[in-house]
């Protein structure tokens, strides 16, 4: 996976929105609003447009932002279940590319 570059993370409220920073990357039809754990996972995910990552690298972010040891199996299991979640979101938005 691969963010699209364009999109600015605010925040607003107790959330995070995604905004298109360009005419082309708005759709007044759909928002993305994300918990701080999802925006945690995208200013990763960001940092780097060019990086890829996948579902077991974020993770491995996970594990390391709650400080969690990845020898315990329900949490990673757990940790890796969510972010395949948080990834399928994404792509459903666009807002990143496989």
């Amino acid at each position: 996976m691969k963010t699209i570059p364009g999109f600015k993370l605010r925040k607003l409220g107790n959330e995070f929105i995604l905004v298109g920073e360009s005419i082309d990357l708005v759709n007044f039809n759909k928002m993305l609003t994300l918990n701080e754990t999802a925006a945690y996972l995208w200013r990763r995910a960001s940092e780097d447009p060019n990086k890829d990552f996948d579902a077991e690298q974020m993770a491995q972010w996970l594990m390391e932002e709650y400080q969690i040891d990845e020898n315990t199996p329900l949490p990673y299991e757990q940790a890796l279940n969510d972010a395949g979640k948080t990834i399928r979101q994404w792509l459903d938005a666009g807002i990143v590319t496989e």
